[in-house]
């Protein structure tokens, strides 16, 4: 039977083919809309740390003004960085969490070391991090890996390199142990990442959600030893006049993201109870003068806090499908048209003995064909404009990747936008009493 009423859908799509294109059309262009809004909304809102959702956190302290809080629509909001002071005494100094790491961005002249290079010396993003880093992330290595604890403490110059660094300065080898420049000091390679592009940038979404990682990463101290300015935010609230490297880090200035490692709650609690007595120890200082507060985040609210997915991508998102609404719309008029013109061929097929609901049956699997082919249609609609989307801005073009689940998704909604589309066309179709279309035969 379920052969039987597919050849007849089939024939029936074959004899309006102008009235199936259009069908298809509307149901493949609201499909298409959405799979590219749906597709960039899923990589954006997405967490790529989840599966370390129960041990990682962002800390948080409030050493803001006095007078207004960190965001002045939200009372209770916290800087989203740590002071340089806070980030050695509340972090580094803490033996509670199994791993920390404190880092900030930097800019570096990047050259090769080999004065055979015809490599052209370039200006990059890094980042002054420590080795905990990779493991805390989960970075990927396609050689070598990360630095040890002894080149944190003694600045050793050591750097790990992404893969773009060394595809372009050892043309994709193994450049462990081989060594590079870096505004003109040599570093040793120590590690090279694997392909590794989390989306969002999780671990620091200051400058952007959907920036590309560093190019270089090295120990933190190398900054603090080189005098190297920081190449990401900062923010200060209070007047202090600031003439040297020592006087900045003094200051009351958030410049540095903090993640902590803590595999248990029981250490979460213990952790958080050290930074609530550490505020208040620096209360004393004259420091905080804010009601205490510290916060620690997992990756899922540190996402949430720093706003990652926007009202306007939501609201883009709710357009996207009321525009397939609106194609849905167009889709019930035109089966009404089309079922209508075959009303005297159905009338006929009643009074040889058709039952309403073998007539209900047929024009379902009409509609469910033309949902079918709308949503293929529209998976390549919407392929092209995840293409446009990756115009749009250069961090798009990581970005706007097609997802298999979406492109199921999407098969799927245009299947029962189908059978919806259809279902009351198909039922007015059935209601129909022959006798009036067959005196006219």
């Amino acid at each position: 039977m379920f052969a039987y009423h597919l050849r007849l859908g089939l024939k029936s799509l074959r004899r309006n083919p102008v009235l199936t294109a259009l069908m298809i059309g509307a149901i493949g262009l609201g499909i298409g809309v959405c799979m590219t809004t749906l597709n960039v909304y899923k990589l954006i809102s997405g967490n790529p740390i989840a599966h370390r959702n129960d041990v990682l956190f962002a800390v948080q302290l409030d050493s803001w003004d006095i007078q207004r809080a960190w965001n002045q629509d939200d009372p209770e909001s916290l800087p989203l960085e740590l002071t340089y002071r806070d980030a050695q005494q509340a972090v580094l100094q803490s033996d509670i969490p199994d791993r920390r790491v404190i880092m900030r961005k930097a800019a570096f002249v990047l050259a090769s070391n080999d004065e055979k290079s015809e490599v052209k010396p370039e200006i990059v993003i890094g980042r002054l991090t420590l080795g905990d880093f990779f493991a805390m992330f989960d970075v990927p290595f396609e050689y070598g890996g990360a630095w040890d604890k002894e080149a944190d403490s003694t600045s050793e110059p050591v750097v790990v390199l992404s893969k773009k660094s060394n595809d372009t300065l050892f043309g994709g080898e193994n450049s462990v142990g081989r060594s590079v420049r870096l505004d003109d000091i040599e570093y040793k390679v120590v590690g090279v990442m694997a392909d590794w592009q989390p989306v969002p940038l999780f671990y620091d979404l200051n400058n952007g959600s959907i920036n590309e990682i560093e190019q270089v990463f090295a120990p933190f101290s190398r900054g603090e030893l080189l005098e190297k300015s920081s190449a990401g935010n900062t923010n200060c609230w209070k007047p202090e006049e600031i003439n040297s490297l020592t006087e900045f880090l003094n200051s009351e200035c958030v410049w540095i993201q903090a993640w902590v490692e803590l595999a248990t709650p029981a250490k979460e609690q213990e952790y958080k109870t050290f930074l609530d007595a550490y505020v208040a120890e620096q209360k004393k200082l004259g420091r905080f003068a804010r009601p205490l507060k510290t916060k620690l985040s997992n990756p899922d609210g540190w996402l949430v806090i720093n706003e990652v997915v926007q009202n306007d991508n939501r609201v883009l998102l709710g357009i996207s499908f009321m525009f397939l609404a609106v194609c849905l719309l167009n889709t019930v008029g035109l089966l009404l048209a089309k079922f209508s013109g075959a009303a005297a061929v159905i009338s006929l097929r009643r009074a040889l003995g058709a039952s309403r609901m073998e007539i209900f049956r047929q024009h379902l699997m009409e509609v469910s064909i033309v949902g079918i082919v709308g949503g293929v249609l529209g998976l390549g609609l919407g392929y092209l404009g995840l293409l446009g989307a990756r115009q749009l801005d250069e961090g798009y073009e990581r970005l706007a990747q097609m997802e298999w689940t979406v492109g199921l998704m999407a098969l799927g909604i245009a299947l029962v936008s189908g059978v919806l589309a259809g279902l009351y066309p198909t039922w007015r179709i059935t209601r129909l009493q022959p006798a009036p279309y067959l005196k006219t035969q």
